[in-house]
């Protein structure tokens, strides 16, 4: 058969869901929006995750929460990440936005932030084995979709991620992704990979590893050690979304950090609006230059501008100089 027209082959199925490839942008507060989701998804993300979303707030206040679950065709499969302490409202709330066709629905059970954790959600779930038991058999019960659930080691005087995980097999779910560090650790210290390792030897449904993936030669390194399925990237992604593509920072030519800043902006103006968009932007604009090599001062005249116009002018000029410099030094 002609390798043009060959079915490209799923690197593993959630559920009946097939996933074409195993690198995935990570569910990150504040970052995995539709912009930069969407940015990521065409440059080789296999999966999208939405940031995640209270389930609460999707009760009570739900046109409220529309825009963190905006997306893509393109992006399928498309997952919506959910999270609270209440297995009957995550259950009224998994309902609710199963309306909006998500591939699959997925309950963050890592969050380590305090007001979040200490609330009994996110890594705070990780202490009550049963509750977590409940808000799988009921969801999986209940909806059409797969669902998934992203977790934790646990607490340092707690990690109870084995359980966890065969709990969440054992009460329907389809697929377990692990950060390998404890709620204490937050995104310090190094990920426990040999954790991971154990999960994916644990339980017969997928795995997905995060932590510690700096470079886009981490991805298969984190799949030859842990043998897990497919790699989350958080950190790593954010002013290189490149990676999935399989390039770190320093092999993107200047010249495509330039386009894609401009794309990325456009975007953020688009979704957001002129003046939101352009502030939210700012943290991505510092992680894409911060590397381009241009002096801290310029770096900081370009972010802080107050209008597309202007930071484009800047950026304009800035990406012309530095191209300059590049060949007066070849």
């Amino acid at each position: 058969m002609n390798s043009l027209t060959e079915t490209p082959t799923p690197h593993f199925y959630v559920r009946e869901i097939p996933v074409y490839g195993d690198a995935i942008l990570a569910p990150m507060d504040g970052f995995s929006d539709w912009p930069f989701r969407s940015l990521c998804r065409q440059l080789g993300s296999a999966m999208s995750y939405t940031e995640f979303v209270r389930a609460q707030h999707i009760v009570e206040a739900y046109k409220h929460m529309a825009a963190r679950l905006t997306f893509d065709e393109i992006e399928r499969p498309m997952v919506f990440q959910i999270y609270g302490d209440d297995p009957d409202e995550l259950l009224q709330a998994a309902l609710r936005v199963q309306d909006r066709q998500p591939d699959i629905v997925d309950i963050n059970m890592g969050c380590p932030a305090r007001k979040v954790a200490h609330s009994g959600a996110g890594v705070g779930m990780m202490r009550t084995p049963l509750k977590i038991a409940r808000v799988f058999r009921k969801l999986t019960a209940a909806l059409d979709c797969p669902v998934t659930g992203k977790i934790r080691l646990g607490w340092e005087s707690c990690r109870s991620y084995k359980l966890i995980a065969r709990i969440v097999e054992e009460s329907g779910g389809s697929l377990i992704a692990i950060h390998g560090r404890t709620k204490e650790q937050g995104y310090s210290g190094m990920a426990d990979w040999d954790a991971i390792a154990e999960i994916k030897a644990a339980v017969k449904i997928p795995v997905i590893g995060n932590g510690d993936v700096k470079l886009s030669a981490d991805i298969d390194r984190m799949k030859a050690y842990t043998g897990c399925d497919a790699v989350m990237i958080g950190r790593a992604a954010i002013g290189n979304p490149w990676i999935f593509s399989r390039l770190d920072r320093e092999q993107v030519p200047a010249s495509m950090v330039h386009q894609m800043v401009i794309q990325h902006l456009e975007r953020h103006l688009a979704f957001y609006g002129a003046r939101k968009g352009m502030v939210l932007f700012r943290k991505h604009a510092m992680q894409y230059l911060k590397l381009q090599h241009l002096p801290r001062l310029v770096r900081n005249q370009i972010i802080t501008r107050d209008t597309p116009e202007e930071f484009l002018a800047l950026l304009e000029q800035a990406f012309a100089e530095k191209s300059f410099d590049e060949q007066v030094v070849a």
